[in-house]
């Protein structure tokens, strides 16, 4: 085969991949109540927080689109209408939205797995928080998740002061081994950032009904194999009020960042 023709077959399976990649659902967890927020947001759900001049959701959606993705799948509860009203059903960003609107509570992984309807076709699926923020590239998130062949990947962040998060604990092949609680006292640390990408067996450990992610799910599928892709740009959660403030004074940053223009590795402070 001449090296022409071959390079013409890795462009056109190059393509085809980027597609594929195009296609992968994001199911971006949005139904939670904000109990800790509540005193600056007594009737806002906690996703549509201004940043600026922008809801925090639509930071999130914007980066999705900057890089290509096109299908969302909005897992709301907590003051629904007013997600779905905002946002609406993708067209303004060029990508389709819907929405998986739960009647009761059902935490992270009961809403992944009652959102499952969505999914049917999917191999693998990213979820997001929609609190927080991690400036990552996805396909190369995506493709961290093939090489590695777990059933969870990981998006995590080295921080300066892990007080405020639990942390994960790594082996040297980058898989994940446990997890530990917050500490509350200041220290560096590697924490989870809130963006995960599922094999599609995921969904066959996760019970109906209200569960999470984080304390329940998660800590049982150690031994079946989860990893941690390592990032370097911007983080920052609002589940607090104090983080939310935060957040504020990064909004030109995270507008760069949802738009793919580097910060340089910067965190919230």
């Amino acid at each position: 085969m001449s090296r022409a023709l071959t390079a013409k077959l890795r462009a056109n399976i190059g393509v085809r991949l980027e597609a594929a990649e195009q296609d992968v659902p994001i199911v971006l967890l949005v139904g939670g109540m904000g109990t800790r927020l509540r005193a600056v947001l007594p009737s806002t759900p906690k996703p549509l927080a201004s940043v600026g001049n922008t809801a925090f959701l639509e930071l999130l959606v914007l980066q999705l689109r900057a890089q290509g993705m096109r299908r969302l799948v909005m897992c709301t509860g907590y003051l629904s209408d007013q997600i779905e009203a905002q946002i609406g059903d993708g067209s303004k960003w060029n990508l389709e939205i819907e929405y998986s609107k739960e009647t009761r509570p059902l935490g992270t992984g009961g809403a992944v797995k009652f959102a499952e309807r969505y999914l049917k076709q999917a191999s693998e699926f990213l979820v997001m928080n929609g609190d927080s923020f991690l400036e990552m590239d996805v396909r190369q998130l995506l493709r961290f998740h093939r090489e590695h062949g777990g059933l969870v990947s990981m998006a995590v962040r080295r921080v300066a002061d892990a007080a405020r998060y639990g942390t994960v604990r790594l082996d040297a092949l980058n898989r994940v081994i446990g997890f530990a609680e917050k500490a509350g006292a200041e220290a560096p640390g590697i924490v989870n950032g809130g963006v995960y990408v599922f094999s599609r067996a995921v969904l066959e450990h996760i019970p109906e009904g209200p569960v999470s992610l984080e304390r329940e799910i998660f800590p049982r599928l150690l031994s079946q194999g989860m990893y941690a892709a390592e990032q370097n740009g911007l983080f920052i959660d609002i589940g607090t009020p104090e983080d939310y403030a935060r957040a504020q004074g990064l909004c030109r940053a995270l507008e760069n960042a949802a738009r793919g223009e580097s910060n340089n590795g910067d965190e919230a402070p």
